[in-house]
């Protein structure tokens, strides 16, 4: 057995004249309760360079060390009692079943102060330390509180990064303690709109902005402080004007009213990109997110629409798709191309929807990685500036360019206001603004002039009035 192997019950040594055993060998009995039943517990390192064995006793738990001058250091450590087990094997696997803490009188400066080295007290003779160490631990081997200053486990910076280590507990504690009641009241506004009748991206998008705003110090309570933190945000106008928005309905819920910011968003035409530019970007992307994509640009129906389209809304007989609309739009039906029915036939079916699988917030973000590597690959940045609903726009801009009606155009966006689809007009120039115009009075004129791409203008005298460009 090797000096200092710590875990076995090496046979006694014999005891020297005064009861003490020889420095390095087995002692006969422990210091406190007298038992011979002592484990090797390491070495113990002097100031001086010197080592000498430490001890622990299995009955009582008590720690000690022997000095060359046949004394000894106690060191009354709180510990763990022990239980032998049942046989002489696994005496690895001992278990803990009581623990004792020794009663003694109070003494001045209890604590062992950090760095003390406690090799200082007297040798000569026995002598013990009755001192008590500052923490309470379950017993550790590994802590030497008898080592010099520079060697020293417990020391000063140690124990400094465990008090900053337990600050940074308490401070999780705290904002663990008050996070409840803002995802309480979160919980009650989600549930108060479903039973409102709010559209899930609704529901979802205004959740997502008072989260924000609670995370960046707005008290949901308080509309001042809410008013700040909106305010403090390098946002766009209409993000700004969406947070008012959704406060505005969680103080409805409240009963609560308050005086919004005034923030109005700017009317901009969107961005239409080239076809060329919308094929290349489906190309290069994943046979799902190019399904995705594909019918994006051949129906204009939004993103949402297209998340939960399922399989049983395609009809792969008549080559037609059926639109459930979302945000109060209308339903639509339309005529699918070969290229997006091959497409879609190609995709697995692993559930009764097309796409969703998942959220549509994580296949965006999978998208816009997609679009980043293809715009690379053809160095055209302008690639990168496509998005879900800019397919929409271009689907939008080319019914209108080929057919010069709005309405037909409203019908395939399904839109219920007008307003929302007469900004397409201002993306299409057309080349002379000369016209040509038609009279129908029977509903068989009225057909041939649609199919001739005339588009209504207006009635009068009961004589339907429609034109075309030259």
């Amino acid at each position: 057995m090797t000096k200092g192997e710590a875990g076995c019950n090496p046979k006694p040594s014999k005891a020297s004249d005064n009861g003490l055993s020889q420095p390095g060998s087995q002692p006969s009995k422990c210091p406190e309760c007298g038992s011979s039943r002592v484990w090797r517990d390491g070495l113990r390192y002097l100031s001086d360079g010197r080592a000498l064995q430490r001890w622990l006793c299995r009955s009582c738990g008590f720690r000690f060390s022997e000095a060359t001058t046949h004394s000894k250091v106690k060191l009354n450590v709180p510990c763990q009692i022990f239980e032998e087990p049942d046989s002489g094997e696994n005496l690895l696997q001992p278990y803990v079943f009581e623990r004792k803490l020794p009663v003694e009188p109070a003494i001045e400066n209890p604590s062992l102060k950090l760095r003390e080295d406690i090799t200082s007290h007297s040798l000569s003779g026995k002598t013990i330390t009755g001192k008590n160490l500052y923490i309470f631990p379950d017993y550790n081997r590994e802590c030497r509180v008898c080592a010099s200053e520079n060697g020293a486990k417990n020391s000063a910076g140690a124990v400094k990064a465990l008090m900053e280590e337990k600050a940074d507990a308490e401070s999780r504690a705290a904002g663990a303690t008050a996070s409840p009641k803002v995802s309480e009241m979160l919980f009650n506004f989600a549930w108060w709109m479903k039973k409102q009748g709010y559209a899930e991206q609704t529901i979802e998008s205004r959740i997502k902005i008072l989260k924000v705003l609670a995370k960046r110090g707005a008290n949901l309570l308080d509309p001042e402080s809410v008013k700040a933190v909106i305010a403090a945000q390098q946002w766009s106008v209409g993000r700004k004007e969406n947070a008012a928005i959704a406060y505005s309905t969680f103080l409805k819920m409240l009963g609560k009213t308050w005086d919004p910011p005034r923030y109005k968003r700017e009317e901009t035409l969107p961005w239409i990109p080239l076809e060329t530019e919308i094929d290349q970007l489906i190309a290069g992307c994943s046979p799902r997110m190019a399904a995705f994509l594909q019918l994006l640009k051949e129906t204009g129906i939004r993103p949402g629409e297209a998340w939960r389209l399922k399989w049983a809304n395609i009809d792969f007989e008549q080559k037609m798709i059926y639109v459930r609309p979302e945000k109060g739009s209308k339903a639509r039906v339309f005529k699918m191309s070969p290229k997006l029915e091959a497409m879609l036939r190609a995709l697995p079916r692993k559930s009764d929807y097309v796409f969703n699988n998942g959220s549509l917030e994580h296949f965006a973000c999978n998208f816009r990685k997609q679009r980043k590597r293809v715009a690379a690959k053809l160095k055209n940045p302008r690639i990168n500036m496509i998005s879900f609903k800019t397919l929409r726009h271009w689907k939008a801009t080319m019914e209108y360019y080929r057919t010069r009606d709005i309405l037909h155009v409203m019908g395939v966006l399904g839109h219920k206001r007008i307003q929302n689809t007469l900004k397409y007009t201002h993306l299409v120039k057309f080349d002379s603004d000369e016209y040509t115009c038609r009279v129908a009075k029977t509903p068989e004129e009225i057909a041939q002039l649609i199919e001739a791409g005339f588009e209504y203008v207006c009635e009068h005298e009961g004589l339907k009035f429609f034109r075309r460009r030259k």
